[in-house]
């Protein structure tokens, strides 16, 4: 079971990893096969980063050996593989500031929990990714009650009336998601174009066509609680959906750096630069991969991020156990690896 701590505590550590999404998963497992132990911080209050707040349901194609994979699968095997390493979590909470000693770093997050330990990992994806909300006064008042922007298990809205609102990729997989398990589903769009793929759209309009999803042109101007537990929605043109258990409003995402900024590191269009040897910053002993560190040729894929994990660990290494030597290992002939990772 995966270790998740309170907030407000002291703790020591080798490394510390900011951000628990796949490449700070996967950083878990290749520290933990050079003896290093980890500690994560997320402002999410759940392991797996964007994978399982924002496509949780949604399949990712480009992950080697997997020809599809949901975003919460892909979560579920990253975290299996690095628990044999032990790593322990620190969930909502944000990384507040960074003090660099010659020998350490002490991390102090906004719950004031204070982690001391020999380098850290920045692996927070672009920074923070906020949703774009309804553009109505009172939205605050019904989010995560009847306000939603992505969702674990669509089983748990089996039999309720939902609208989705939006015109891109992620409102049309709703929609189809959901029309099998909603009792009722209304998609709304400002205009009859859409920017997702003409795949979805036609079948998303097939549905439309056969009565099995109501579309409206328009937008949100008015969300009033019924007192049944749902919302009452007028759009723009004075139409009234009432009677919603469910809004999912689909309008992209926004990027906030948030302290990150404040660190003193060398940034570039808002992200990390690095150097491609080990993925070390401009401060020593601060390592950055996955889509928030930035260097010539950078793609921003999953695996990227696994290869530049895989490097970071190497140099921090040297950080942690400057009394050894590396030794670079296979996994399929290391006796003493396959027994770290419970091989019999």
């Amino acid at each position: 079971m995966s270790n998740i701590v309170e907030p407000g505590n002291r703790h020591e550590t080798d490394v510390v990893i900011i951000g628990a999404g796949p490449c700070g998963l996967f950083q878990v497992f290749e520290l933990g096969l050079l003896d290093m132990k980890a500690h994560l911080i997320d402002n999410l209050d759940k392991i797996g980063g964007q994978c399982a707040e924002l496509y949780p349901d949604k399949n990712l194609y480009d992950i080697p050996s997997r020809p599809a994979i949901t975003g919460q699968e892909l979560t579920d095997d990253l975290i299996t593989q690095a628990e044999p390493f032990g790593p322990t979590y620190h969930l909502n909470q944000l990384t507040a500031k960074i003090d660099v000693q010659d020998d350490h770093i002490e991390v102090t997050t906004n719950l004031n929990t204070v982690i001391k330990c020999k380098s850290l990992v920045i692996a927070a994806g672009s920074g923070s990714f906020v949703p774009r909300k309804l553009p109505v006064s009172n939205v605050e008042e019904f989010e995560n009650k009847n306000i939603f922007y992505s969702v674990k298990k669509r089983k748990d809205f089996e039999g309720k009336k939902i609208l989705i609102a939006g015109g891109g990729d992620s409102a049309l997989d709703y929609v189809m998601g959901f029309h099998q398990i909603a009792s009722d589903i209304t998609l709304i769009h400002r205009r009859k174009e859409f920017k997702g793929v003409q795949d979805s759209v036609n079948k998303v309009m097939s549905l439309v066509d056969q009565g099995k999803v109501k579309f409206n042109m328009g937008t949100v101007k008015q969300i009033v609680d019924n007192g049944k537990g749902q919302v009452d929605i007028t759009l723009d043109d004075d139409t009234v959906i009432d009677g919603v258990d469910a809004i999912f409003p689909f309008f992209g995402l926004k990027i906030e750096l948030g302290p990150i900024a404040d660190w003193g590191l060398n940034l570039e269009n808002n992200l990390i630069s690095v150097n491609t040897e080990n993925f070390e910053t401009s401060t020593p002993r601060i390592f950055a991969v996955g889509d928030i560190c930035t260097y010539p040729g950078k793609l921003k894929l999953i695996l990227s991020g696994f290869h530049e994990a895989a490097l970071a660990a190497k140099k921090m290494f040297h950080y942690c156990h400057n009394d050894k030597k590396y030794v670079f290992r296979y996994t399929t002939s290391s006796k003493d690896i396959q027994e770290k990772l419970g091989v019999k």
